[in-house]
């Protein structure tokens, strides 16, 4: 791909015109790197014709036997043993590499001692990382790959087979031969004559462009897809004639045997039946390339962001939840870790305490603003691109240069990702290393004083480890020290690796923190929209060139987008919250929140006291942020805190009516869901003056409709609540579910007085119920994230975190649950009822 000097980087070399004149590419290329071979075109056109001849010539074969027996091929197949198919696999590929993504593997163990390329040794692994034991062994694998490509020609995967080799180039294990002024035409051919021609920059107008954008191919790359097709498809033909091995070969595509039509295969779901995109990622190597789906990636953004939402409403409104996020942060902290004497951090000892509170408290603010901000940037930059794809839908060709305005607005979103990958791969960074699971192999350097935010972590030395949990290790540092390694892998595939070890081995799950998976889910949304962006083929392939002239102008956008963010991380550094932090610290029970009890005076008033010190934290760290940076006019957390969506809020008791059937000596209760008090989230942002009196609420609130009743007839009628809704006169809904289900929404909307006593709800409980209502399609995200679509009406996606090592929901998780589908939905206890027989 290089061509002059300059290309190397060697800018500072000083060549004059005659120097210039007599510049032989030929041996610089030899001298700057000895393992390229150079190439006459002769040599190229010769190899490129005749791999091309034989590419086309087994898709043809292949594609002829499976439209007369691809029915026959998927029953045979996934009625052998494991043995059975082992046999037949190495028959057709002797030497198979047996682990899934060999070359991740090869690069893996080579790089970690030093041993740089590894030559002919893997060839096939980094240029065919696809093939290996370990998937092509799983029932469907190998028929989704006969399939694509026996019913799809060869060009239509051109792109993809050469990114599959991406580490194998990066890494110098596969090295293209080098051929100057020329370009090789894949994209787009459609016969042997013309996959693979090669063109000189003087035969044709387009032929320096094709090669400047990438478009098309160099040479040597180009010699390398070839290799990679012909290898794959004369496997897949032999695969076939093993599998219908008492047909003749010369007989499969006889005429005796008729067209058939194709049959249906199944995929991309989780053992349990619901959509995976764990498993639709292991499946893309061997499926038809897809396409960029825009639509797809607003969605996930758009469902991530409502949970940004619901998480600062969350931690705002509930005492239970918050606690939860302080413990949580404070447990993932470095601070926490000991010191390579055995001592603990002298921030933790009581005179210091408050610093290190401050920095949990401020964590636990920023990371609410900082995620609320990252995907609503991101989520309104991916409505504008698919905007713009429509727009620009009848002038888009593969042939031609991408719109210049739908190319920014491109190059501007990745940016935008990678700059929002940073995020969770710091978080890995702090947090895996203490983390409850991982703080036993980790040790940190004595600190130079207690107030010192520097922390060196170092692996414990002489603790050993076991082979998973080693590669587990491996890969969560590749990402956190995004280095070499990272770029030589790329995000995506580094992702998709964690999220298959995650899967596939118990061990690694129980390596992984609930907090840790928060986070590796946030990381893999991220990386499955750069991977689709990756898939935007041919133009993705030039992505990086075009970025060269475009990067300054966006760079600037983004310091000036993200400039206000900068100025809410100084505002919440702890310098500025060791007063606040004393609001905040969980001592003294300050947050204890017994919810899921009956309520009683004293019940009550432990509720009340627990909402007040959280309001008057959330109160103060309001004041700061304002001090510093003002009204956060155009933010989305100026958007969410100003709404007039109000928090709930436990009413004072009062003394319920005598009742004739009330035991003597019991203790009087009330339904919580009677008269429920509503302030607004932000009495700043709300516009409303600090300290004001919650009963202004009702004022700020459009139209809120108050439904109430005798709180002494609980069984005869539904329980009394208040609905916030810009519908003056919303619907009551009901939606019929079976007891199984009808006992999950009990859980998620408890009521004391309905129901005795909560108890966890299994995970497979609440996808059966969410499910079960026929609104829900569900999907398995990365990580602990689950999505919900509603199948009807405006489609809309809600996210859950699956519980994470266990997979039981606590009653106050699931409480929370019941709180976010109200903000949702709408919907409350009496919306579910038990399905008629």
């Amino acid at each position: 791909m290089t061509f002059t000097p300059q290309d190397f980087g060697l800018r500072d070399m000083d060549l004059g015109v005659d120097d210039l004149d007599c510049f032989d590419p030929d041996a610089f290329i030899k001298q700057f790197d000895p393992s390229v071979s150079i190439a006459s075109p002769a040599q190229v056109r010769r190899e490129a014709q005749a791999r091309s001849n034989n590419v086309f010539g087994s898709y043809a074969t292949l594609h002829e036997i499976l439209i007369r027996h691809e029915a026959t091929i998927q029953k045979r197949w996934t009625k052998k043993t494991r043995q059975q198919r082992q046999k037949i696999l190495l028959d057709a590929w002797p030497d198979m590499a047996v682990t899934h993504r060999p070359d991740f593997d090869a690069f893996r163990r080579t790089n970690r001692s030093r041993q740089g390329a590894s030559g002919e040794r893997f060839r096939d692994y980094y240029m065919l990382p696809q093939i290996n034991q370990e998937d092509l062994l799983k029932p469907k694998t190998l028929l989704l790959l006969l399939n694509a490509r026996g019913r799809n020609s060869p060009p239509e995967f051109a792109g993809a087979d050469f990114e599959v080799m991406h580490l194998g180039l990066v890494s110098k294990n596969l090295v293209p031969v080098f051929l100057n002024q020329h370009v090789m035409v894949l994209h787009g051919a459609c016969d042997a004559r013309e996959y693979g021609k090669l063109w000189a920059w003087d035969e044709h107008p387009d032929a320096f462009d094709w090669m400047h954008t990438r478009k098309q191919f160099l040479p040597g790359e180009g010699l390398l897809v070839l290799e990679a097709q012909e290898k794959l498809l004369h496997f897949l033909v032999t695969c076939c004639q093993h599998i219908l091995h008492e047909i003749p070969a010369d007989n499969l595509i006889a005429d005796t045997f008729p067209v058939q039509p194709e049959p249906l295969l199944r995929t991309g779901k989780e053992p349990n039946g619901f959509d995976s995109l764990v498993v639709m990622a292991a499946e893309a190597p061997y499926r038809l390339p897809a396409r960029l789906d825009l639509s797809r990636i607003e969605s996930l953004l758009g469902a991530r962001l409502s949970a940004a939402e619901d998480h600062l409403w969350a931690v705002r409104e509930d005492p239970a939840y918050f606690l939860e996020q302080l413990i949580e942060t404070k447990e993932h902290r470095q601070e926490v870790l000991k010191d390579t004497r055995g001592d603990e951090h002298p921030v933790l000892r009581a005179v210091h305490q408050k610093k290190f509170w401050a920095r949990v408290c401020g964590s636990v603010a920023f990371e609410s603003y900082l995620q609320l901000e990252v995907f609503s940037e991101l989520y309104r930059q991916a409505q504008a691109l698919r905007l713009l794809q429509t727009k620009y839908a009848g002038a888009i060709s593969h042939t031609k240069d991408l719109p210049e305005e739908l190319m920014y607005a491109i190059l501007k979103f990745r940016h935008y990702l990678n700059q929002a990958a940073k995020g969770p791969l710091g978080g890995l960074r702090d947090g895996v290393v203490s983390s409850p699971p991982w703080r036993k192999y980790f040790v940190r350097q004595p600190p130079p004083d207690f107030t010192s935010t520097m922390i060196v972590v170092q692996q414990k030395p002489g603790v050993k480890m076991s082979p998973i949990e080693h590669q587990l290790l491996w890969i969560l540092r590749t990402l956190w020290e995004d280095g070499q390694d990272l770029f030589f892998i790329r995000l995506p595939l580094v992702v998709d690796e964690l999220g298959r070890l995650l899967e596939t081995e118990p061990r690694a799950q129980e390596l992984i923190s609930a907090r840790i998976a928060t986070i590796i889910g946030d990381l893999a949304i991220i990386s499955h929209c750069i991977g689709q962006l990756d898939l935007y083929q041919p133009w993705a392939r030039g992505f990086e060139g075009a970025l060269l002239d475009r990067a300054d102008g966006i760079k600037t956008d983004f310091e000036e987008r993200t400039r206000l963010w900068s100025m809410i991380m100084k505002a919440l550094r702890d310098s500025n919250l060791v007063q606040v932090a004393q609001l905040g610290t969980p001592s003294d029970r300050r947050f204890a929140y017994p919810y899921e009890k009956r309520r009683t005076k004293q019940n009550v008033e432990e509720l009340q006291r627990a909402e007040q010190h959280l309001d008057e934290f959330w109160a103060a760290i309001d004041r700061v942020v304002y001090a510093e940076c003002g009204s956060l006019k155009g933010t989305a957390i100026q958007r969410v805190l100003s709404r007039p969506r109000m928090m709930q809020r436990t009413p004072d008791w009062v003394d319920p009516p005598p009742s004739a059937t009330k035991p003597p000596g019991r203790e009087q209760v009330l339904d919580p869901n009677f008269a429920n008090l509503y302030k607004p989230l932000s009495t700043i942002y709300i516009g409303e003056p600090v300290g004001a009196a919650s009963s202004n609420a009702e004022a700020l609130t459009p139209k809120t409709k108050a439904k109430t009743r005798d709180i002494s007839s609980h069984a005869a009628t539904r329980p009394a609540t208040i609905t916030m809704d810009i519908n003056p006169n919303p619907e009551p809904i009901s939606i019929p579910v079976d007891s199984r289900s009808l006992k999950v929404f009990r859980t998620l909307f408890f009521n004391p007085a309905v129901t005795s006593s909560p108890g966890e709800v299994s995970w497979n409980d609440f996808l059966h119920a969410m499910t079960s209502t026929g609104l829900f399609a569900a999907e398995k995200l990365y990580g602990s994230v689950w999505q919900f679509q509603k199948l009807e009406g405006d489609q809309r996606r809600i996210q859950f975190h699956e519980p994470h090592p266990r997979g039981k929901i606590p009653f106050t998780t699931a409480r929370r649950h019941g709180r976010k589908l109200n903000r949702a939905f709408g919907w409350v206890g009496d919306t579910f009822v038990l399905r008629e027989k």
